[in-house]
């Protein structure tokens, strides 16, 4: 497990401050649910947290160490993002699902892939072509695609978002069974408060870039 700690962290575009001075502490295998109106900051702060942007303010540290010293593809192995509408690549769902492995010159067994994909509800899947995926697999594919890489902390940016509501019903589900499952670290950003509710141990409320509350969810949401 492992321990996510913002400090002062800052991210401006062009004279656009789109984070400011945020400080964020996500306890070891906690769920943090980030909140807030659409510009509030949300998504930035996920990507800056694997460094897909670069702070101009601040830093963040997993378990004490300065994420800065940590290769790119060090980082990216230990904190797996799943952005909103990720955006599968034409082929099977078994191409999709290892391609960061493969990327590293690494292999995925058989029986590695059968779990990650029995973990969210794919069992069988594996040859199925993304092209033929609904909208809730496509998104289940997008999750097991990260986590076959075992990332200690895992951001999901609206997981639920763009779904119809019997999907997201079905991701919602999957995502509250493994989160009490698993030990990792996970950081969730979502437009539903209730959503947030259900699924974190604590809500941190962004607005206009800045961290305006923190807290147990039912504190938070009222």
């Amino acid at each position: 497990m492992t321990n996510v700690r913002a400090d002062e962290l800052s991210y401006e575009l062009g004279d656009e401050r789109i984070l400011d001075r945020v400080s964020l502490d996500v306890a070891s295998g906690e769920t943090m649910a980030l909140v807030g109106p659409s510009g509030a900051g949300k998504s930035s702060l996920l990507r800056l947290l694997v460094r897909l942007d670069e702070p101009t303010g601040g830093t963040v540290f997993l378990d004490g160490t300065d994420y800065r010293t940590l290769a790119p593809e060090r980082l990216r192995k230990r904190v797996g993002l799943v952005p909103q509408n990720p955006a599968l690549r034409a082929g099977t769902v078994r191409e999709n699902v290892t391609i960061g492995p493969r990327l590293r010159g690494e292999t995925v067994s058989e029986s590695r892939l059968a779990e990650v994909l029995d973990a969210v509800a794919l069992a069988g899947y594996a040859d199925r072509k993304t092209g033929d995926l609904s909208g809730g697999e496509a998104q289940r594919v997008a999750i097991a695609r990260t986590v076959v890489n075992d990332p200690e902390v895992l951001l999901l940016d609206e997981p639920t978002a763009s779904l119809d509501s019997d999907a997201e019903a079905t991701v919602e589900r999957l995502l509250a069974d493994r989160l009490t499952s698993s030990e990792r670290t996970v950081i969730l950003v979502t437009h539903d408060e209730r959503q947030a509710d259900r699924l974190a141990d604590r809500v941190a409320r962004l607005h206009e870039g800045r961290l305006v509350d923190v807290g147990p969810s039912r504190e938070v949401l009222g």
